[in-house]
């Protein structure tokens, strides 16, 4: 696919954005910008209830054509069969409570429910509502009727609601929605569908007073890419973000956590019902023993403080251990790895397979500052069955369908009878 800089060769894709009546729908206007901007030729089709937060003359000068709710206007033209059949994507944001029940049903009673009736493309949902009425068992039993159906619907962004309200239930960011639809339109696989992943990004933060904390470089890219990736292939994805500064992946149930053990516990308690765990954040090995409960202050004449190091909890290895003799979820290790006297990068990486126990180990080389906070990576994938997959230089949303790739085929290897 295309960036926005560049012509779209041949034809513009297809594009429908269906816009649902919440007042997120204001939103859809920037990300029809960003579909606009990225080549692709889009037709809005609102809700009724959509024309009441944003107008039809916003929609068709933003658009370039002219928009309706209703499959009266036009008829001699079929719009309510012909767009679907000829969209390669339809996107739908907000998808409020009404319409995921609507199209869970499969009712057609506007233009909007004819379209996804007909479309044979690949279909997107960002949904958008109040806390109450995302959690509500119906909503839920829709969305997994929808995903059971290969649509990809999104999981809504946590924050500020209308009102004071704050909670899940906001609309993802329209840059992050126009990445899933850009990876859905660039041919994005959706082998994941059905699918829970658990990932961790980012690095750990061990503090050692008020102020100063032990750290590591890891950026967090590669896990964001994995979760990215993942959602653009069908997964639902939660993702455990530390010290992490880029933006959530639109879908994904982010949790923010600070230290080691915050960690630990948020992996121990999103890891139950999940199908594939991706431990690729960098975890401290090491903690203070003993926290200060005030800045240490620097004496000018005075020796340096010392400081006890106790070790964290191996979180990878007892994420192993807690699943026992099951075969799910599978288990994904990253080991960021450089060479010593006592072997080289990838001996390092096959014996800390043995040692935790994972399914597969994702092996990258950070000697001299390689990999953290770079866009590209070289990865060795190995697997506890002797084999391994060699990806050269490449960007870390490469890196992460390479990745991708191997967990579908192990998880295809597991099912097998």
């Amino acid at each position: 696919m295309t960036t926005s800089d560049d012509p779209v060769a041949g034809a513009p894709p297809s594009v429908v954005l269906g816009v649902g009546g919440g007042i997120a729908a204001y939103k859809a206007a920037e990300l029809l910008r960003r579909l606009r901007a990225h080549g692709c030729d889009v037709t809005v089709v609102p809700t009724r209830a959509a024309l009441r937060f944003v107008g039809e003359p916003t929609w068709s000068a933003l658009s370039g054509k002219p928009v309706s709710a209703e499959v009266w206007d036009d008829v001699h033209e079929v719009p309510h069969v012909r767009l679907g059949q000829q969209a390669a994507l339809v996107v739908i944001a907000p998808a409020t409570a009404d319409l995921l029940a609507r199209a869970a049903q499969g009712l057609a009673d506007d233009l909007l429910g004819n379209v996804l009736l007909t479309a044979s493309c690949p279909v997107v949902m960002a949904p958008a509502m109040h806390t109450e009425m995302w959690e509500h068992a119906a909503t839920q039993a829709n969305v997994a009727t929808l995903r059971s159906r290969g649509i990809i619907v999104l999981d809504p962004a946590v924050g500020r609601l209308t009102g004071a309200d704050s909670g899940p239930g906001r609309l993802p960011e329209p840059d992050a929605i126009a990445e899933v639809c850009f990876a859905v339109l660039a041919g994005s696989k959706t082998d994941l569908i059905g699918t829970q992943v658990l990932i961790s990004a980012g690095g750990t933060r061990e503090a050692l007073d008020p102020v100063r904390f032990l750290g590591n470089r890891s950026s967090g890219k590669q896990g964001y890419a994995l979760a990215t990736r993942a959602l653009a292939r069908g997964a639902t994805v939660t993702l455990v973000s530390a010290n992490v500064d880029l933006p959530a992946p639109a879908g994904a149930a982010v949790v923010s956590v600070e230290s080691a053990q915050d960690l630990h516990d948020a992996m121990m308690a999103h890891s139950h019902d999940c199908d594939v765990i991706v431990m690729a954040a960098a975890v401290a090995d090491f903690r203070p023993r003993h926290v200060a409960g005030y800045k240490m202050k620097k004496q000018d004449d005075g020796p340096a403080p010392t400081i006890d190091l106790e070790r964290t909890t191996d979180v990878l290895a007892e994420l192993v251990t807690s699943r026992g003799a099951r075969p799910t979820p599978l288990i994904v290790g990253f080991a960021a790895e450089t060479g010593d006297e006592h072997g080289d990068v990838l001996a390092h990486g096959q014996a800390k397979l043995v040692r935790k126990g994972c399914d597969l180990l994702v092996v990258n080389d950070v000697s001299a500052g390689q990999v953290f906070g770079r866009d590209d990576n070289a990865v060795v994938i190995l697997n506890r069955d002797g084999t391994s997959t060699v990806v050269g230089s490449a960007s870390k949303t490469d890196i992460a369908d390479a990745v991708l790739d191997v967990i579908v085929g192990q998880l295809l290897v597991n099912a097998a009878p």
